[in-house]
């Protein structure tokens, strides 16, 4: 029999946050989509860095769309480790994301302070910098039929684009609660301004949790949630359930919905799909299908997602068995 789960204090203040993150305002959604999220932390909190103990290594593609020309691409790498008996983790984290004629590519260094707030809880607060190359190939846009060149699109544009986040990351091994804001500096994308409308990096900030409870010697139920803010775009939340079986194989399903005008008023964006093998003690393997439900259905109705990880040391018995965050 598996023991009762309870959240210990900390989380409640942290759904306390979440409420308070759904009552703010809200006006575009700039960053990375991940239907994994739940496999690929380091993307979203620097403070996740060195959380699983050991040299921990996982790359992921997601393919948004597919079938729709011009449809966002995504593929990511981190690697991250703990250092000085676990109280500090460092990490790295390499990206390429393309949409359309705009492309992405950029790397941040993470760092994570590690405090032991319990026998087996550990808090960690992370900062994380890097920069990033944009380029809008914008005069490959054809704007009207009859070849009149709009000066918005005149030029293309190509920018180094430096940033810095920071995060919250709470957990032990059972339960997570991770706060973010991986991106702080509202650099310009454009020099081409219309009044007070400007194209800048908007602000991110998400909320993730998630806990793992057993319900039978071989079965365990595994929960998330991620809640993710933009300025100048509507609230999306992610709902996902797992269910593992004997620590092995994971079949799961998440819903993503996003908010419109008030937190009464959402839409379905995609219901998705999960499957998580964990082939060897170090190895990891992970694929997403996203169904399309909002007015994209009918031209791009799928996505598609891939996520490897490795973990090194599990000879020196310092992974720990199993890992669900």
């Amino acid at each position: 029999m598996s023991k009762p789960f309870s959240l210990p204090t900390p989380w409640a203040l942290g759904l306390l946050l979440l409420l308070w993150l759904g009552s703010r305002p809200l006006q575009a959604q700039q960053d990375k989509m991940f239907s994994q999220y739940m496999f690929n932390m380091l993307a979203l909190n620097p403070a996740y860095a060195g959380s699983r103990d050991v040299l921990s290594m996982s790359a992921l593609y997601r393919n948004q769309w597919a079938g729709l020309p011009g449809a966002p691409q995504t593929a990511t790498f981190t690697a991250d480790m703990p250092l000085n008996s676990e109280r500090v983790g460092l990490g790295i984290q390499l990206y390429s994301d393309k949409a359309g004629v705009m492309a992405e590519a950029g790397g941040f260094l993470s760092y994570a302070f590690r405090i032991k707030v319990g026998p087996k809880t550990t808090l960690a607060l992370g900062l994380q910098g890097g920069a990033s190359s944009y380029q809008a190939n914008l005069t490959q846009v054809t704007t009207s039929p009859d070849g009149q060149l709009d000066p918005a699109f005149a030029s293309n544009i190509s920018k180094l684009l430096p940033n810095f986040g920071t995060g919250i990351y709470l957990s032990n091994d059972r339960a997570y609660l991770s706060v973010s804001a991986p991106r702080l500096i509202k650099n310009k994308l454009s020099e081409y301004n219309v009044g007070d409308l400007r194209s800048v990096q908007a602000r991110q900030a998400y909320v993730a949790a998630g806990f793992v409870v057993g319900l039978s010697g071989v079965v365990k139920l595994k929960p998330s949630v991620l809640v993710k803010y933009a300025e100048g775009a509507p609230l999306g939340f992610d709902a996902n359930l797992n269910i593992w079986f004997a620590d092995r194989l994971a079949l799961g399903a998440s819903i993503r919905r996003n908010q419109f005008s008030s937190w009464t008023k959402y839409s379905t964006d995609a219901v998705v799909g999960l499957l998580e093998i964990q082939l060897t003690d170090q190895f990891r393997f992970g694929y997403s299908y996203d169904r399309t439900l909002s007015q994209l259905q009918s031209v791009a109705p799928s996505s598609h997602e891939v996520m490897i990880r490795y973990e090194f040391g599990f000879g020196k018995n310092r992974i720990l068995t199993p890992r669900y965050f």
